[in-house]
């Protein structure tokens, strides 16, 4: 899960809820305030980035924020499009993050940072929970740390010198096999 390269040019951009704030700042004889912004940056298809951006005036800390998060975009495989492909837990700090794959309709349920990392991302259903701190910089590193550890069945599989059918071969409920079931 390395850092992507390239530049994304219509990339959904979205400023994190409380990740828009204003400091005061002292140095030396040059004292006044500034604005601190988190944005998350992706293009809804898998790839997402977050940046932090600090200046005298809001949208310069906004494009400051927006130019960081499309240097440190990740790639993150979902399963059709939609969800993860399993569950995954992320740390950062005090913030605790879980993050579960859901059925299709579901519906995103995440609140606050993680909601935002997760809607630009492109997941339409997944449930999370955040423990722990409630700092947005904290949460949305803490679901980057649970997002970077998400691997599809062909990189598990290129992993462990396995063909994909294999792997996925023995789920139980036979759901990615694309096998109809056996009538009588």
């Amino acid at each position: 899960m390395a850092a992507v390269a390239g530049s994304i040019k219509a990339a959904p951009v979205r400023a994190v809820p409380g990740g828009l704030r204003a400091v005061y700042s002292r140095y030396g004889a040059l004292a006044g305030y500034a604005f601190a912004a988190l944005v998350v940056v992706g293009d809804k298809k898998g790839r997402v980035g977050f940046g932090h951006g600090k200046a005298r005036e809001v949208p310069e800390a906004i494009r400051k924020a927006t130019d960081e998060a499309k240097k440190s975009m990740i790639r993150v495989p979902l399963r059709e499009g939609r969800t993860l492909h399993h569950d995954g837990a992320g740390r950062w700090g005090a913030g605790k993050v879980m993050l579960r794959a859901a059925p299709a309709g579901k519906g995103l349920i995440a609140g606050g940072p993680m909601r935002a990392v997760l809607e630009v991302l492109g997941v339409s259903d997944v449930v999370a929970k955040s423990k722990g701190s409630s700092n947005p910089y904290n949460m949305v590193r803490a679901t980057f740390d649970a997002l970077k550890s998400q691997s599809s069945p062909r990189q598990v599989a290129n992993r462990r010198g396995l063909k994909v059918s294999d792997l996925v071969g023995r789920r139980k409920d036979g759901a990615s096999l694309g096998e109809v079931p056996a009538e009588g």
